[in-house]
């Protein structure tokens, strides 16, 4: 049985001394606790440990438990999104993670309109070239973001998210979080109309250490905080 409360402050530790060690402030990274096929009531005891906010991979689970909770905690969609499955979350997100093609852009922008929204998105980088990995290319990146700002006036691109291979060395993880930090910064003084790099989305359960002390704002958590899950389900 896992004790969440324990496991939340066990990790938001773990975040702290990793931003010490490279001369971080705490306050600048949030802790995005990953609740893909978690129970609400496990939910709800992490809302009472303080988590703040919750990720869903998929968007009708989201919506499932924004129906139970509402606003109690924020909701991040940091899954791959099919653009037919946006209906479902634009007026119950606070960010999503996963903005990686023009099609979903178009999508996103024109369910915002409709409901006055600006939605803050992150561009998904796929840094490492994994083949199973979402995410656009570095060399994509740049060019879509212009174009999301020039044309999509509903979306607001926050920063980037990326995953590192999962199995890798741990040197192989600090190169891909490095790279998308330098992608950050060369965007950001690019100065892109309508375009603020102040967030990087990468790290978890088995490689967030290293990601905060690469520079991440955010990191998505869920093994370490719910335990091992049936994905399956």
């Amino acid at each position: 049985m896992e004790n969440i409360r324990e496991n939340i402050e066990n990790i938001r530790k773990r975040i702290a001394d990793a931003a010490q060690r490279v001369g971080r402030d705490t306050d600048d990274i949030k802790l995005i606790s990953v609740t893909k096929t978690v129970d609400i009531d496990k939910v709800e005891e992490a809302i009472e440990a303080g988590s703040l906010d919750a990720g869903e991979n998929k968007p009708q689970e989201l919506a499932r438990k924004y129906d139970v909770l509402g606003n109690k905690i924020r909701w991040h969609q940091i899954g791959s999104l099919q653009t037919n499955k946006v209906k479902y979350i634009i007026d119950k997100v606070c960010m999503i993670h996963s903005l990686d093609r023009e099609g979903l852009a178009e999508e996103i922008d024109k369910r915002a309109s409709k409901i006055n929204r600006v939605i803050d998105c992150l561009v998904q980088v796929n840094i490492s070239g994994e083949e199973s990995k979402h995410g656009m290319t570095r060399e994509e990146v740049e060019p879509f973001i212009r174009l999301v700002s020039e044309k999509y006036h509903n979306i607001k691109i926050k920063g980037l998210m990326t995953m590192a291979p999962f199995d890798a060395e741990r040197d192989e993880i600090r190169k891909v979080f490095r790279n998308l930090k330098e992608l950050s910064e060369e965007i950001n003084n690019m100065n892109i109309e309508n375009v603020d790099m102040t967030e990087l989305s990468m790290g978890m359960t088995n490689d967030f250490e290293i990601a905060i002390e690469e520079g991440a704002t955010m990191v998505r958590v869920g093994t370490a905080i719910f335990g091992k899950r049936n994905y399956n389900k």
